[in-house]
């Protein structure tokens, strides 16, 4: 089945966008004035759900109206069952409107709704106007300027040899004249703005693997994002043998990572410990914070350094259930990986049926300066009496020495 994502349009009087600021998607997730962010998915009753909040309260005057879009990845809308906008109010949790989408083919985008300004107040609309050209067909409508391959322009045909000219008579050499004064160079022309980037990348097991290198994202920060949500309250792997596992509202599960340096240096970042890493200098890793919630606006966050990526050789990005759960079954579970340059790179995990607390979620290699993410999403169960990092650190050959810490 396709892959839908959510994205919002911030229109003035004129119908069209100010800027491509104004345009909030997965690579651009939050909108400057803060009235407009993407949340991402969740999963749920068999659906997945691509949320974007809107506080009406901090629109900008100019904009009218909010544009509220779909687009498909791997397909076209007419194989996404159960297409349908909601309009939820944040408070309650009362839904305001909804339409659903019963007649989609041959589109890979939609503008499914739009919230507008009548008489001072904010209304909803539903629309149904469908793209078979994509978020880039429907964004471009809307006046965004979207990041498209460049094509070599075609070879000009070789010019003729040019015929030798006959020499110029002589003439007498004329009076020296003053120079003008050089005039002052104009100034610099504008930098262009850089045009909206619509790619991403979804690992899966059949293609889990992308080269940083080869995507140009191998300087700048890149952002690790790791968001949950618990599908179910108390069943799990554990209900076969008679016993019920309990998914509490504080699950605590940590984002974790294990370093190796190109100098033989190795540790781990982590919030256990307080072993928090640091951008600027080994092990240029930094671990954001500690987040309960599983939302992808905070979640569990790590952000690595490239711009001295050829000091790092290679990573391994786990997580680690720290209390509230006894194994990650009915977790369901997105791992964002969202380079300074180049594209996003997401992917679920699979469901988890062995008593796991330990998942290796990504690996990221340096070899001969190509930085390579793979897919791991990979469950670890301990063996008893051995801690998760140990575990880890046995399945990918670290070789450190461990002792019991807390946070």
């Amino acid at each position: 089945m396709p892959d839908a994502d959510a994205s919002a349009l911030l229109l003035d009087a004129s119908g069209k966008v100010r800027s491509d600021a104004d345009f909030v998607f997965y690579n651009q997730a939050t909108h400057a004035s803060g009235a407009v962010r993407h949340e991402g998915k969740q999963s749920s009753g068999g659906g997945v759900t691509d949320s974007l909040v809107v506080d009406l309260a901090r629109v900008e005057p100019a904009v009218e109206t909010v544009v509220l879009a779909a687009s498909s990845d791997g397909g076209s809308f007419g194989k996404v069952p159960g297409l349908h906008v909601r309009v939820v109010d944040a408070a309650s949790g009362a839904e305001i409107a909804r339409y659903d989408s019963a007649d989609a083919s041959v589109e890979t985008a939609f503008v499914l709704g739009e919230l507008y300004r009548r008489q001072g107040a904010w209304k909803f609309r539903a629309v149904g106007q469908g793209y078979s050209s994509g978020l880039e067909g429907l964004a471009t409508d809307y006046g965004i300027s979207v990041d498209e391959p460049q094509q070599a322009a075609p070879a000009a045909p070789p010019a003729p040899a040019p015929t030798p000219a006959p020499a110029p008579p002589v003439a007498a050499p004329a009076p020296p004249v003053a120079a003008p004064a050089p005039a002052s160079p104009p100034p610099p022309p504008a930098a262009p703005a850089q045009p909206v980037r619509l790619t991403k990348v979804t690992l899966t097991k059949e293609a889990p693997s992308v080269s940083l290198t080869k995507q140009g994202g191998t300087s700048g920060a890149l952002r690790v994002n790791l968001n949950w949500e618990v599908r179910k309250q108390f069943k799990g792997w554990a209900s076969k043998l008679g016993r019920a596992v309990a998914m509490h509202a504080d699950l605590d599960l940590d984002l974790c990572a294990l370093f190796e340096l190109s100098d033989g240096r190795k540790g781990v970042v982590q919030a256990l410990g307080n072993a928090f890493g640091a951008l600027n200098q080994p092990p240029y890793i930094l671990l954001d914070g500690d987040d309960r919630t599983g939302a992808v606006s905070t979640g569990e966050n790590l952000t690595v350094n490239l711009d001295h990526s050829n000091e790092l050789k290679r990573l391994v990005i786990f997580v680690t259930i720290y209390e509230g759960a006894r194994s990650f079954a009915d977790l369901n579970a997105t791992v964002t990986l969202t380079p300074q340059h180049g594209a996003p790179i997401e992917f679920s995990l699979d469901e988890c049926t062995v008593p796991s607390t330990v998942c290796a979620l990504a690996l990221i290699t340096n070899n001969g300066g190509e930085l390579t993410v793979q897919r791991e999403a990979r469950y670890l169960v301990p063996e008893r009496g051995v801690s998760p990092q140990r575990t880890i650190d046995y399945a990918y050959g670290w070789g450190m020495n461990w002792t019991p810490g807390r946070k």
